[in-house]
């Protein structure tokens, strides 16, 4: 099939992934018209034969660690290789759950672009330009210089830094459209989001109550002096020593739609009681998620907006 989905994942946030399949087939018509393909990080053996290795991020050497909660963000680049560079494909987060039809996006007018996203929230937009690559909309013939595992050694021969090319910084400008937010909807569930993503790792709803198991920034351009904290900290405590855990996610209705989107894969078989359980002995779903899921609501019927919202 010439249309596909890839949704990135690694051992942390495969709930999350399995949930961000089902809601793209649930909320589209046009489902057997591309395929859905999940990228687990451990099919991918060159992740595992860096762990441990000094790489560069944003201008500091960090250590590359498989069990980190975003270890998978290089597949982003790997669907063009997996397509033959061919066709159209559309990459998201595991954290991302389409609430309209996807279709839209896949089959939409790039006007000759190799690559379709939306700009960062906040300082890394603004003040670094960073472009959002957790959703993209691929022309996969046009991204025939992107070798995965090729720029993913470079990091460590301090030939390439991962923030740059996350932020898509190291593509031609004139490759690159914009497409409107609601596809890449940063914490913010309205009428008019047609993909959720729950960005703000501490408050993803799945985690709540768990402790904090990734790796906060060591840059700052605004306050260098946080920078230097925050390394300070790493270096005394711990890659996430201090950190803390998980909260609650400051929108209930955020939380509804995650759970109830899981409480349906689980009466569907997609998502066991018995995965669900292994989950939460390794700490990957927060330890009350049974009693979360009974008390969720059923979401609306596939072709209705799946809860009462109003528009932004």
């Amino acid at each position: 099939m010439d249309k596909c989905v890839f949704i990135q994942t690694n051992h942390k946030q495969i709930v999350g992934a399995l949930v961000a399949e089902y809601a793209l087939r649930r909320n589209s018509p046009h489902s057997d018209a591309f395929d859905v393909r999940i990228m687990h990080t451990r099919d991918f053996p060159f992740f595992k034969a860096r762990e441990g290795q000094l790489y560069l991020r944003d201008s500091v050497k960090r250590s590359w660690l498989n069990d980190d909660l975003q270890s998978f963000t290089p597949t982003r680049f790997m669907p063009p290789e997996l397509m033959g560079y061919q066709g159209r494909a559309v990459v998201i987060d595991p954290d991302i759950f389409a609430v309209a039809d996807i279709w839209d996006l896949l089959s939409r007018d790039m006007h000759g672009k190799a690559i379709m996203c939306r700009m960062r929230s906040g300082p890394k937009g603004l003040v670094d330009r960073c472009k959002a690559s957790s959703v993209m909309l691929l022309d996969c013939e046009k991204l025939t210089h992107w070798k995965v595992e090729e720029q993913f050694n470079e990091m460590f021969e301090l030939k390439r830094d991962y923030m740059p090319w996350i932020c898509l910084r190291l593509e031609d400008p004139d490759s690159i459209d914009f497409f409107e937010p609601e596809w890449n909807d940063f914490d913010k569930l309205t009428a008019n989001t047609k993909m959720l993503h729950v960005t703000r790792r501490k408050t993803q709803p799945w985690k709540a109550g768990l402790p904090i198991d990734w790796r906060p920034a060591e840059r700052f351009r605004l306050f260098p002096p946080v920078a230097w904290v925050m390394r300070a900290r790493r270096h005394l405590f711990g890659e996430y020593g201090l950190l803390g855990n998980y909260k609650e996610h400051p929108d209930p209705n955020q939380t509804r739609l995650f759970f109830g989107l899981l409480k349906e894969c689980v009466n569907k078989g997609i998502v066991s009681e018995d995965m669900l359980r292994e989950e939460m002995k390794h700490n990957h779903v927060r330890h009350d998620a049974f009693e979360v899921l009974d008390r969720t609501p059923d979401l609306a019927p596939p072709g209705n907006p799946p809860l009462k919202l109003s528009a932004a």
